[in-house]
Formats: structure tokens, sequence, C-alpha cells
């Protein structure tokens, strides 16, 4: 059991890490349990992000380096809450580390993955390409250690085991079930993009030239599935034309009743990473109307002026095949009172941020009907940081997190 003075922060994306951060190097001992193999989160898998438009090495390698010489914070990695009881100050937490089938003597060489002879779908490049069954989680990956997909694995195949010089592959490794009291808890489980399969009108499901804007930044990135050369992802063609479409499943009340707050600022910059590669392409966005909180309106008005970016106002109604594997965008345009039809190579969707949390069903923790966890309506010590509470940007979910951690110290005893 652990000490119930601790601080627990769930989740190890750009929230939680600020959070366990602060908390820690204000003198608290914290506990940050992450359900995949690796920290980062959605931040991770950006190109640029606001507001200096920084890839996010930029951020995430600081605090890398923070976290690393910081000998207050515990780290879990493959780890799930699986309860919650008890009340502030004496919280007892039940949880589920899955093996990692990979020990801290991995050096990174990556002569495992060499003799790997089973390829699985890369999540983290949203499944655009492929990792072996022995895998690094990405390139920037916190802690930089491999891990095993046991499931993929063929029957008695312990190629890895027998490259490793260093005994660092335990295929032996079993599931471990943990206990930990603290005084109070951050929940910064973050968000995903809503499920585009529930927009069978905008051809998701079908038609790889359909992708979500998470997936255009792996395009854009350096170390996503095309090293960042914007390519149609059906036959690696240069992208001459790309059509975004705004509020895709957001504002909706068959979908998301809510703004995300994020997609037009990121559709506005993923038009800058076409035009940066092809100062000749165009550019369609179509939108109910621009919505850019806080401090953004100088580089919206300059990509708005761009000569090679049309912005159309109104909703997109469908989507259509059209000749030579191009995609024809049938929608209003209520400035001009009409019906236009615009062929395009590519089509990206602007979905909106859906709650990690939405679908877990955890004891001791109360949700809004969009799934976030509200504060106001929380038992006393537990608390939200960034999109776990609402849909907010990078900059405003480390502001979040900070003010987050001050709580919970207080809950602690710290202050």
């Amino acid at each position: 059991m652990i000490n119930q003075s601790r601080i627990m922060v769930i989740g190890g994306g750009i929230s939680g890490i600020s959070s366990a951060l602060e908390a820690s190097e204000a003198g608290q001992q914290v506990i940050l349990v992450e359900k995949n193999a690796s920290l980062g989160g959605r931040v991770s898998r950006f190109h640029q992000y606001f507001p200096k438009l920084c890839p996010p090495t930029c951020g995430l390698e600081i605090n890398y380096r923070r976290l690393r010489s910081n000998p207050k914070v515990e780290l879990y990695l493959g780890t799930e809450i699986t309860s919650i009881s008890g009340e502030a100050g004496s919280f007892k937490v039940k949880a589920t580390k899955k093996p990692r089938y990979v020990t801290q003597e991995c050096v990174n060489c990556g002569e495992c993955e060499k003799v790997c002879p089973v390829e699985r779908g890369n999540e983290f490049n949203c499944g655009m390409n492929k990792t072996k069954a022995v895998y690094l989680p990405h390139p920037m990956a916190y802690p930089p250690l491999y891990a095993v997909d046991r499931e993929v694995c063929p029957s008695g195949c312990s190629k890895c085991v027998a490259a490793c010089a260093y005994q660092a592959i335990k295929l032996d490794m079993e599931e471990e079930k943990l206990e930990f009291e603290v005084a109070s808890l951050v929940f910064a489980t973050g968000w995903r993009p809503y499920r585009t399969s529930k927009l069978t009108q905008l051809g998701f499901s079908g038609q790889p030239d359909v992708i979500n804007n998470v997936m255009m930044e792996r395009l854009a990135a350096v170390n996503g599935p095309t090293e960042g050369k914007l390519e149609r992802p059906s036959d690696g063609k240069p992208i001459k034309s790309v059509a975004f479409v705004q509020c895709a499943g957001s504002r909706d009340e068959n979908h998301l009743s809510y703004c995300s707050a994020i997609c037009c600022l990121a559709s506005l910059k993923q038009a800058t990473y076409v035009l940066e590669q092809n100062p000749d392409a165009q550019v369609y966005i179509f939108y109910i109307d621009i919505r850019t909180p806080g401090r953004y309106e100088d580089f919206v008005r300059r990509v708005q002026e761009m000569p090679n970016v049309n912005m159309i106002k109104g909703k997109v109604a469908k989507l259509e095949e059209a000749p030579e594997g191009r995609m024809t965008v049938v929608a209003e345009d209520v400035m001009n009172r009409r019906m236009m039809r615009q062929q395009v190579d590519l089509v990206v969707l602007a979905t909106g941020m859906e709650p990690n949390l939405k679908d877990i069903e955890l004891d001791g923790i109360r949700l809004d009907d969009e799934g976030f966890l509200q504060p106001d309506i929380q038992q006393p010590g537990i608390f939200a940081a960034g999109v776990a509470k609402r849909p907010v940007d990078v900059n405003q979910s480390i502001q979040d997190a900070t003010g987050t951690a001050l709580k919970a110290i207080q809950t602690a005893g710290g202050f």
C-alpha cells in the first residue's frame, strides 16, 4: 500500500505530466498512471501545436528531462484503474498493470525488431503503416523501451528473446494487480477523435482518401507513415487539392452536441502544412462559423488571406466518389445562396474531441451527459485537468493542469 499523503495522476499526456511535475516539484509524492506503453498522449502525435506551432519535441522533451531527474514521481505504464473507494485524504485505488514483456535493461538497440517475423497495425500512426510485434511505441517514446504485442505473436516464437544481448525480453511476464492509498486524484485522461465511422454520409469508413484531423497530423509529421510527405493514402500521389470539413460530428445533437474548441484552428494550421509543401495546391474549408478561442486572430487572418485558401460558409451534405480516385464534396454555399460540388484529392474531417472517460464505468466518479468529469459534481479530493474536464487546446491544458495540481496538493495537506 502507498502512503496516503501521495497524489495519484491518471493519464500521461501533456496535462497529466504537467500536473505530476508541478505537484512533485512542490514537494509532494506523486503516482503517475498511464494505460499505454509510453507517455506523451495526443501531443506526441502532432506535427505542430499552438501557440508557437512547435513540434512535440519542444515541450515534451523538457518535461521528460524533468521526470528523469525527479525521484518524487513513481511511473506506472500499461496500467488501468479498476476501482476507487474511500474519501479525500484516504482513497483506495485498485489497478491492473499489463505486462510489457520488456524490462528496464532494454537499451533501445532494435535488434529484436529486426528478427521479428510478424507485423501489426501501428496505432501511433492511426493504422496507416505497420510495426513489428516487438516495437518501440514511437521514435520519441518515454521511457525509450520496446514492448511486445503478444496477441499477434506466432505460437512458440521467441526470436526476439534470442536476439536480445541484454536479456531484456521476458515473454513469461504476467499481469499484476496493484493497490494504492492516496490523498487525492487528478484525472488527466485526455481525449480521442470522435468515431468517424458513425458519419456514414461522409464516407470515412470506406474511402482511404477521407481521413480525420489526427491522421492529417501524422501524415505531416516527419516521424509519420510518409516521413512528412503529404500524399494521398490510396495511391501515394501528391495532394493538389484538399477539403477540410468542419464540425464533422460536432455541434450536432445526433453526435457531439458541443463545440470542441480547437477544430477550426487545427484545420487552418493543417492548411499551412499543405501549402508549405505545394504552394499551388487549392484548399477548401467548409465551416459553419470559425471559432478560435484565445489570442489567435492574427493567425486566422493570415491563413484566410492566403490566395489558395477558399473559405466556404456552409455544411457539407455528403461526399461522392469522382473520376481518378478523387472525391466530390457536396455542400451548401451560404454566402452565394447555392449548392456546390467541388472535386478534391483528399478530404479531412475536422472531428471533435470525445473524452476518453466517456465509455468507462468506474465507481467513485461522476460524468456529465457528454462524458466529461466536472469537478463540481465530484466528491472532495477528485479533480480533472485538461480535456478530461472540457475541450481545450494544449496551452490551456497545461495551465489547467498547474491549477489542478495545487488543488490536489491542498487536499493532500501539502500547503
